[in-house]
């Protein structure tokens, strides 16, 4: 009877934690339940909340326009840097070394208004003392060759004997304490150019006369008509144009065979033959 009792009391205890854990489990796959359903509907709450949508319209809209902020920053500074850059063409190369370019553009300008730029830039070069400037002029974005210079002078350059003179040349500023200008030509030879040069000396003062700031009043205007005498400057032959009281105004200096240099300054061509020479290049 005993061994019953244990039995039945086994069996109830057995069945009643079964039952315990049965309702445990259900309740907690019920909580689960509950649980879940409620979390999908805050979830469509937020989702279908006007502010939600109009709070993601605006952060959508602010994105969109901070990446068109950027693209036009981007662009207008890419403009910017390029709009001023003046592109030489590229069979106009350094004819000798210079340690600064300058470029100007001088479309539509007079003989006068070109002159006036060249020397304004030769009077204001910021190259250091002993240092050279090359000056580029421009026309339509492109260099302007030395045929096109002279008929943008309207200059009196014999144009049979042009091509004897390569459309390749330069202005170039010399800082010696003052700065001086000088142009470089490149030619075929000596020979070949000689005679083009020596019949452009009767206009040479004239058409070049506003580059080199060479002041022309009653008292000097008998500089047109003066005869140009042989020199020596520098070891090199040359044409010089003196005034009254043997001062060079204006020459020409036959570097070597193919180049010459137009100046009025001895320290400007003894920077220029040193270059042509040595091939120097200033780091």
């Amino acid at each position: 009877m005993e061994n019953e009792n244990k039995l039945k009391n086994r069996n109830v205890e057995t069945y009643t934690d079964d039952m315990v854990k049965a309702i445990e489990n259900d309740k907690g796959g019920l909580i689960k339940k509950i649980i879940h359903e409620e979390e999908e509907h805050e979830a469509e709450k937020i989702n279908l909340s006007p502010r939600s949508r109009k709070n993601r319209l605006f952060m959508f809209i602010s994105i969109v326009f901070i990446f068109l902020a950027l693209a036009i920053l981007v662009f207008l500074a890419f403009f910017d840097e390029n709009s001023n850059i003046v592109q030489v063409a590229p069979q106009f190369t350094p004819i000798v070394f210079t340690d600064q370019s300058n470029i100007q553009a001088i479309d539509g300008f007079t003989k006068e208004k070109i002159a006036e730029t060249v020397l304004d830039q030769v009077n204001n070069t910021k190259v250091k003392v002993g240092e050279m400037e090359g000056i580029y002029l421009t026309e339509n974005k492109k260099a302007v060759g030395f045929k096109r210079f002279v008929t943008l002078i309207k200059g009196n350059f014999v144009l049979d004997q042009i091509d004897f003179v390569s459309d390749n040349f330069l202005f170039g500023a010399v800082n010696n304490e003052v700065k001086d200008l000088f142009i470089l030509l490149k030619v075929r030879s000596f020979t070949n150019v000689f005679l083009a040069m020596h019949n452009w000396e009767d206009k040479m003062l004239y058409d070049l006369y506003g580059f080199f700031g060479i002041d022309i009043s009653p008292e000097t205007n008998y500089l047109f008509t003066k005869n140009w005498q042989d020199g020596i400057v520098e070891n090199k032959n040359a044409r010089i144009l003196e005034n009254k009281d043997g001062k060079i105004v204006l020459m020409y200096v036959f570097i070597n065979d193919s180049s010459i240099v137009i100046t009025n300054s001895e320290t400007a061509v003894r920077e220029v033959i040193l270059r042509l020479a040595f091939g120097q290049i200033k780091k």
